[in-house]
């Protein structure tokens, strides 16, 4: 079984200027692609091991 690391450094999000719009972007973006991987992971497991966690298939399409 394969563990993730879900602990990411949080930065101020008073931000402004170019600076916080590439902020913004690239914290949407790492959010989504940790959604995905998360995703894939779950869709990988049987039937029986998503039970074992509480999930159901088609719980995963809502993480």
């Amino acid at each position: 079984m394969a563990a993730f690391d879900t602990s990411r450094p949080t930065y101020s999000a008073g931000q402004k200027g170019f600076g916080g719009i590439a902020f913004s972007l690239i914290s949407a973006f790492t959010a989504w692609n940790e959604s995905r991987q998360t995703r894939n992971a779950l869709s990988q497991l049987s039937d029986h091991e998503l039970e074992d966690i509480g999930l159901t298939r088609g719980d995963i399409n809502a993480l």
